[in-house]
C-alpha cells in the first residue's frame, strides 16, 4: 500500500460530558484529551485500549456523531469541526461506521434488499434499473448469495449479519469506515473472517479504516499503524508489528504481555488496580497509578506525545526502560 496524503487529521482533539448545569457547576468527565493522530489515503490505523479509555468516543467524534468541546477534525483537508449537520450531510456518504453488535444494528422488520436499498436511497444512487444489479454486487462484495436478499436479520448468523452490516457501509463508496468493535461480538473462528474480508475490502476499494478495538493481537493482523489509547490519552503510535513485537510505552507492553502464550518464559508486565474514573484522572501522566516504572517526576506534568523514532512515538518521560526485558 503506497500512502498518498492524509485522509483524516485529529488535532488536539478533547471531548467531556456532563459539567454546569443551572445553578450546579460540576467539573466535566474528560474522556478524550488532546488527541492528535492522522489516516492515511487507504491505511488501517488500529485504534486499541482498556474499555472505559475513550476508544469508541474517538470514532464518534471523528464522524461527527459527537460533538468535540475543543480541537480540529480535517476530512481530505476539510475542516469539518463547526460544520452543522446540514452541512455534514453530504458528506456523510465518505464517512461510514460499522457497529459493534451485529444483531441490534439491523432493523428486523427489514429485509437484506431494503436494508442496502435505504442506504442508497438516501443519497439517490443506483436508483432505476441498476439497484438491482447494485444488491447482488454488494452481496458478492461480502461473500453472501444473492438470495439472501429476501431474507430477515433473522435468518442469518451473527457472521452474516456482520457481512450485511459490511455491505451497507459500502453501499455508498465511503472514503473513510470507522468499524468499531467491529468483531468483539463474534467468535473467535468468525472473526477472522471479517477481518480478512475487511483487509480484502480495503485492497480493493482504497477505502480507509480506523479499525477499534480492546485486543491488541486482532488489530496488529489488519493494521498498518496502532494507535494505543489509556483514559483519554494516546500512549504510543507507530507500524503494528513494531508496536506489538516491540513496544516502547510500558502500558503497550501489558497489552501486549496480557496475550495468552505459549512461551511461558516471556516477561509480564501486571498491572495494579483498575482504569482510573475520568471524573479524577491522575495528574501527570494518566497511566502512572498503574504504571510499574513511575517515578516522582511523572506526577508532575503531563508528558507530551512526541516521536522518539521514525514513524514512531510515546508519550513516557522514561527513556532508559529496555521494553524487551521489561518485567
Amino acid at each position: 500500500m503506497i500512502e498518498q496524503h492524509n485522509l483524516l487529521e485529529v488535532e488536539k482533539l478533547s471531548l467531556g460530558f456532563g459539567g454546569s448545569n443551572g445553578l450546579f457547576r460540576t467539573k466535566p468527565a474528560m474522556v478524550l484529551r488532546d488527541v492528535n493522530f492522522t489516516i492515511g489515503q487507504g491505511e488501517i490505523v488500529g485504534l486499541v485500549g482498556e474499555s472505559g479509555s475513550g476508544k469508541s468516543t474517538i470514532g464518534k467524534a471523528v464522524l461527527k456523531l459527537l460533538k468535540a468541546q475543543e480541537g480540529r477534525v480535517r476530512f481530505d483537508g476539510m475542516d469539518i469541526s463547526d460544520l452543522s449537520e446540514r452541512q455534514m450531510r453530504p458528506l456523510r456518504r465518505e464517512m461510514q461506521i460499522i457497529f459493534q453488535d451485529p444483531y441490534s444494528s439491523l432493523d428486523p422488520r427489514q429485509t437484506v434488499r431494503n436494508i442496502l436499498s435505504d442506504a442508497l436511497d438516501i443519497h439517490h444512487l443506483h436508483m432505476g434499473s441498476s439497484r438491482e444489479a447494485r444488491l447482488v454486487e454488494l452481496l458478492d462484495m461480502v461473500g453472501l448469495r444473492r438470495e439472501f436478499l429476501d431474507r430477515y436479520p433473522h435468518e442469518f448468523s451473527g457472521g452474516q449479519r456482520q457481512r450485511i452490516g459490511i455491505a451497507r457501509a459500502m453501499s455508498v463508496e465511503p472514503r473513510l469506515i470507522v468499524a468499531d468493535e467491529a468483531v468483539s461480538a463474534l467468535d473467535v473462528s468468525i472473526q477472522a473472517q471479517v477481518i480478512n474480508l475487511i483487509a480484502r475490502l480495503r485492497e480493493q476499494t482504497g477505502v480507509s479504516v480506523l479499525f477499534i478495538s480492546h485486543d491488541l493481537s486482532v488489530v496488529r493482523f489488519i493494521s498498518d499503524r496502532i494507535i494505543v489509547l489509556y483514559l483519554g490519552k494516546i500512549m504510543e503510535v507507530g507500524p503494528a508489528d513494531l508496536v506489538h513485537h516491540a513496544p516502547l510505552h510500558p502500558y503497550s507492553k501489558a497489552l501486549v504481555s496480557a496475550e495468552p502464550r505459549l512461551d511461558q518464559k516471556s516477561s509480564r508486565i501486571r498491572l495494579r488496580g483498575d482504569i482510573p474514573s475520568p471524573l479524577r484522572p491522575p495528574s501527570g501522566c494518566v497511566f502512572r497509578t498503574r504504571c510499574p516504572f513511575a517515578l516522582p517526576a511523572c506526577a508532575e506534568r503531563v508528558p507530551e506525545l512526541r516521536e522518539v523514532a521514525p514513524g514512531r512515538s510515546k508519550a513516557c518521560i522514561r527513556d532508559d526502560i529496555d521494553m524487551e526485558t521489561a518485567s
